[in-house]
């Protein structure tokens, strides 16, 4: 978090709580404490609270009835609870009431700073639909208040097909880039749902093997060195909900054996278990590289991968949607200028000219972090965004305009390098730049790609589309 974030943590017991709070001011978040309910529930009422920490022991009321404070009166606050008494089924029942995380006592300071990250920058991304700009020209669609910004004909395709498939029980796949927003369209399919469990979500890349397995199925007490006590995995914490797998691509191959069995069976052991559960969690997997080509690699399982691509959701990239730059940069303005009590929640035409000049490698994350920027930089007097405050990779970026045009009207030219946009443009025109473009580079997608200005991904599901693999490029070789 680049903001200083207003962290309160209730709890009676004075050793946790004042670890949690050097912990977490040590981390540069600003922390007040609670000894009791009612001192939380009158910081809820009266002052600017990010995050809510609470133990399940907090006189005269508990945990439980804190959460449901918190959900009363700061919907947007996430919660984290945690106890030294509690149960599975009492971490569970957290999760199930709307809590962010439970932990078990003693507090694992580094997991807790992990779920404290997580759960602000949840917070921090949950969009929610702002009102119209000052010129009325820049009103981010709520799209039925689902927290998505957005102002292209492909986000209303993809929220059609979201609407479709969310009441269903069927696997969702999410694809795209790293910052395309994945997460946030997977809490969308569980707001559509109508799933009564809690949203749960789970990084494959960020933990080790060993972790991961206990993360995902969790452990009976024993099952390993430090194993001291029962632990429920995010399986068995998302039934009755979804589950998020995301960067699905990294998981072990011994561990995609043991997923499959879940995905098929709705069933599985904890590590060091015989008991076997019984889960209905709806699964909806995310990752940013291609997990086509971990298939044809054999670092991926085809029948996982079939079983995960039972509805696939392509999301692309900023650069292949600057429609969408105007009203997410405005939304960030706005957002960032109240956070940080700043005037500066404006963009003139100056300034969102160089936002949409620019091919946004980071795409909405790096788009968010250079508003944010902007906004803390700028005068406090000034209301309008300052194009000067904008990193210099945005101010001295090379101009896209016409190159589009170009694509398009091209006979006989080769592809040169240069953005194209494949969604774009017509059946023909894409077929013949992407024809041409493989052949220039020996079937290789990704030099395709880079020839052509497009993202791999792109390029790779065209070719598959309309065949190309099999009319003559030989290789599909990253």
């Amino acid at each position: 978090m680049n903001t200083r974030s207003r962290i309160l943590v209730a709890d009676e017991a004075e050793t946790p709580k004042e670890m949690l709070r050097a912990v977490l001011e040590s981390d540069g978040h600003q922390v007040h404490v609670a000894p009791d309910a009612e001192q939380a529930r009158r910081k809820l009422e009266s002052e600017e609270v990010d995050l809510l920490i609470a133990s399940l022991v907090v006189p005269p009321a508990d945990g439980f009835e804190l959460l449901r404070v918190a959900r009363q009166q700061r919907p947007s606050v996430p919660v984290i609870l945690y106890s030294a008494f509690g149960t599975v089924e009492t971490a569970v029942e957290a999760l199930k009431q709307g809590a962010f995380h439970y932990f078990q006592e003693p507090l694992d300071m580094e997991a807790v700073r992990q779920v404290v990250s997580e759960a602000l920058r949840a917070a921090k991304t949950t969009w929610q639909a702002s009102p119209a700009a000052a010129n009325g020209s820049l009103s981010p669609a709520d799209h039925d208040d689902l927290g998505i910004v957005g102002a292209g004909a492909w986000l209303d395709q993809v929220l059609e097909l979201l609407r479709r498939v969310a009441p269903t029980r069927a696997t969702v796949l999410l694809t795209g880039e790293s910052g395309t927003g994945k997460e946030l369209f997977a809490r969308a399919i569980h707001r559509l749902s109508g799933r009564k469990g809690p949203f749960v979500a789970v990084s494959c890349a960020a933990l080790s093997r060993e972790l991961l397995e206990s993360e995902l199925f969790g452990h009976e007490k024993g099952a390993f060195t430090g194993a001291e006590r029962q632990k429920p995995g995010r399986f068995e914490l998302a039934d009755g909900g979804t589950l998020l797998l995301d960067e699905i691509v990294d998981i072990p191959l011994d561990l995609q054996v043991k997923l499959l069995r879940v995905l098929q069976e709705r069933e599985f052991e904890r590590v060091g278990g015989t008991q076997t559960l019984r889960v209905d969690a709806r699964i909806v997997a995310a990752c940013n590289r291609d997990i086509a080509a971990a298939v044809r690699e054999r670092t991926f399982r085809e029948d996982l991968y079939y079983r995960l691509k039972v509805v696939e959701i392509s999301l692309p990239p900023l650069r292949e949607r600057r429609e969408d730059i105007p009203p997410l940069a405005q939304h960030f303005a706005r957002l960032y200028a109240k956070a940080n009590g700043r005037k500066a929640s404006t963009l003139g035409p100056d300034a969102i000219a160089l936002l949409q000049r620019y091919s946004w490698p980071g795409n909405v994350r790096e788009l968010e972090n250079a508003i944010e920027r902007a906004v803390v930089l700028s005068d406090p007097s000034q209301t309008h965004i300052d194009p000067s405050l904008f990193p210099e990779a945005i101010r001295t970026a090379p101009s896209h305009g016409g190159e589009e045009t170009a694509l398009r009207g091209r006979q006989a030219e080769p592809p040169r390098a240069g953005p194209v946009f494949l969604h774009r443009l017509t059946e023909a025109e894409r077929l013949r730049l992407l024809r041409d473009a493989l052949q220039r580079t020996g079937g290789n997608s990704t030099a395709a790609a880079r020839l052509l200005g497009a993202s791999a991904r792109s390029v790779r599901y065209y070719a598959d589309k309309y065949g190309l693999w099999r009319r003559g490029n030989s290789s599909q070789a990253a």
